[in-house]
């Protein structure tokens, strides 16, 4: 029996194995899949398993009966649904014991954008009749990379999300929560609302930022049009401008802010301060 672990390509999912292997799971117990095996590479040279698997044609003989497949959600924003759809019937046809999510935080009920394609996976889980477990991850700190570059060239942060505060945590931090599961019993049928202990704002982003880079650095607030206004000017298309003017959106309106200690519990310490991990990205520059 594995852990089949998905997307493992990408950054959450590589985090992911890293966790497992840390908390001692024997590299041959866990299969590393992704679509490019190259890029897994380095985790067959440390004696993961790997393999090819595609969400849209997800390969027979991947998942084995008595697996825990651990389904990271696609990174394919209006497929992510289907896509999910067909690991869950992969995994149920060949007898899986269980599937761990990657949600969204309160995907049944919030209205934020991103939300709909993980509800009806989760309803889809539901559906399906395997024991299963849903993480709702809430914002990744990493998802302000680029803002952080934006600041160290401009010194100023530019947003439309007025003072909604977010509730983020490092892909680390919910990489280990997710280990955690799945080497651990008594997790099955529980949906756990997994965010960051301590919430901030953008103006609070930006001073993070100016910590980090020794600089000052500003919040600058605009309404959606100039925000969409700004976006294209730096050359964004018009849907990817759309969709973060929206997140933006979500942010004022609180939608990514959450008073959980599912994660700090989960990984059994307080989660990544975030002037700490915005450190890490400036030494990491240098």
């Amino acid at each position: 029996m594995s852990i089949i672990v998905t997307g493992a390509t990408g950054h959450l999912g590589r985090l992911i194995v890293e966790s497992l292997l840390n908390r001692g799971i024997e590299p041959a117990q866990i299969t590393a899949t992704g679509r490019s095996l190259e890029k897994l590479a380095d985790l067959a040279e440390r004696g993961v398993a790997t393999a090819a698997f595609d969400f849209d044609a997800p390969a027979e003989g991947v998942i084995g009966a008595g697996d825990t497949v651990m389904l990271v959600s696609g990174s394919e924003v209006g497929q992510r649904a289907r896509q999910h759809g067909n690991v869950i019937e992969a995994a149920k046809k060949a007898g899986a014991a269980r599937i761990v999510y990657t949600s969204i935080l309160d995907a049944s009920g919030s209205p934020l954008v991103l939300a709909p394609e993980h509800k009806a996976t989760e309803e889809l889980l539901a559906a399906s009749g395997l024991p299963h477990t849903i993480l709702r991850n809430g914002w990744y700190t990493e998802n302000y990379l680029s803002a952080f570059g934006q600041a160290a060239a401009t010194g100023t942060v530019l947003g439309s999300a007025g003072e909604g505060r977010v509730s983020a945590a490092t892909r680390a931090d919910y990489a280990e929560a997710a280990a955690a599961v799945l080497t651990a019993d008594g997790h099955e049928g529980r949906v756990y609302e997994l965010a960051g202990d301590e919430a901030f704002t953008l103006a609070g982003l930006a001073d993070a930022f100016g910590q980090a880079l020794g600089r000052d650095v500003a919040y600058t607030d605009v309404d959606a049009d100039a925000h969409r206004a700004a976006l294209a000017g730096a050359g964004l298309d018009k849907g990817t401008a759309g969709f973060l003017v929206a997140l933006d959106a979500d942010t004022a309106g609180n939608l990514l802010l959450s008073d959980s200690k599912d994660l700090s519990t989960l990984i059994g310490r307080p989660t990544t301060p975030l002037v700490d991990a915005v450190k890490s990205w400036a030494a990491e520059s240098n």
